[in-house]
């Protein structure tokens, strides 16, 4: 099951699939979460995924978030998720401070709140105002890279200072096993007080053969327009990958704040005909893996990633992947179904790197991978265990 087709919206809440088991009442979330869509990203894409499922299972599912614009709808139905969006400052920014999120918690008798994501100032509010409505928490810490060095540097340093709050949570969410370990140094905590529950790696896949590239000479590079998501080495490395492919061609998927210094860079390196920046609607995943699937190459060169969804997709569609040598994509790397470059490698060897892999069949089979029905089957049992547990 692939669930209905992201974006839909309905009058009234799904249809219950799953119901809740014998003697049990319906659960309610209320989960919290900077963006949600229309805006883009990771954390977004795993929140409409899972939230949509959970309502499946029988889970009341309401998704608060902030809106630092002030042009989106303040109450919708998506899915049959109800979603608030409510003020965020300062306006234009991502710091999102909430001052009505405690409204929020305090309105209804919420059997816990789960926080996604503990970038911005919502996790702590959220957490607090939680904590003081006696509502069992739970958090996701998608840990992403970040554009500005100083609140990469300062990431340490945040989670600790969240300590207090994290120490009390009902479990602590990982997408990650790395991330077990690594945020038990930093916290102090055992590695019993968290539970890993990876993406899910779902696209529709399109009609057709996926024996060899649709088109050989097409290159994608998946990502926010964000400069620690490094496109910006991809299009350094296209020179050198058209020594060795003279048509090739570079698509960046996304869109962000870093597109007009991408398309300088591309200038610079003399590749601008050669580069496309465009982004797909998050809603059309029946598009995105239709794009996808022509490629005959997936790059991504991030900073960090925790558990790349575009990544998880490409493999799913037996696409030749080049990831950095970090973080979650290094454990891609490790498992064979990506190449891994150094980020300290020159442009010309990551570029011969992506030749090479240009010209390597597609992957013989998919992989196994985590599904989106997997990822909200976990969260719903972690769910009813916290509701269980006094």
């Amino acid at each position: 099951m692939t669930g209905p087709p992201a974006g839909r919206r309905e009058d009234g809440p799904a249809v219950s699939t799953h119901p809740p088991p014998s003697g049990e009442s319906p659960l309610r979330v209320l989960m919290a979460t900077p963006r949600f869509l229309p805006d883009t990203g990771g954390v977004e894409t795993h929140v409409n995924e899972v939230s949509a499922r959970l309502v499946e299972r029988g889970v009341g599912v309401t998704v608060v978030c902030a809106d630092t614009v002030g042009a989106r709808a303040p109450h919708e139905n998506v899915e049959g998720v109800e979603v608030l969006r409510v003020p965020g400052y300062p306006r234009g920014r991502d710091w999102c401070h909430v001052p009505a999120l405690a409204d929020v918690v305090r309105s209804r008798p919420w059997d816990l709140v789960h926080v996604q994501s503990y970038h911005t100032l919502l996790a702590p509010e959220a957490m607090l105002w939680a904590r003081r409505a006696g509502i069992p928490y739970v958090l996701s810490f998608h840990a992403g890279g970040s554009s500005a060095r100083l609140r990469s540097a300062v990431r340490p340093a945040q989670q600790r200072a969240l300590r207090p709050l994290l120490r009390r949570a009902a479990r602590l969410v990982v997408l990650a096993d790395f991330e077990v370990d690594l945020y038990g140094r930093r916290l102090g905590l055992p590695a019993d007080r968290f539970v890993s529950i990876p993406n899910g790696a779902e696209l529709p896949l399109p009609d057709g053969d996926l024996e060899a590239p649709r088109d050989p000479d097409l290159i994608v590079s998946v990502g926010r327009l964000e400069r620690y998501k490094g496109h910006h080495r991809a299009i350094a490395a296209l020179p050198t990958v058209v020594e060795h492919h003279p048509n090739a061609r570079l698509w960046i998927a996304g869109s962000g704040p870093y597109e007009s210094a991408l398309r300088s860079a591309a200038r610079r390196a003399g590749v601008a005909g050669r580069v496309e920046i465009r982004a797909i609607p998050p809603t059309d995943r029946a598009g995105m893996a239709r794009e996808l699937g022509r490629a005959a190459l997936v790059v991504l060169l991030s900073d960090f990633e925790t558990h790349p969804i575009a990544a998880l997709e490409a493999i799913a569609l037996r696409r030749r992947l080049v990831v950095a040598d970090n973080s979650g994509l290094a454990e891609l790397a490790a498992r064979g179904w990506a190449r891994p470059v150094p980020l300290s490698a020159s442009p010309e060897e990551i570029g011969r790197a992506m030749a090479i892999e240009m010209t390597r069949e597609p992957l013989p089979t998919a992989p196994e991978m985590p599904t989106w029905d997997q990822c909200a089957d976990r969260l719903h049992a972690l769910y009813r265990d916290v509701a269980r547990t006094p």
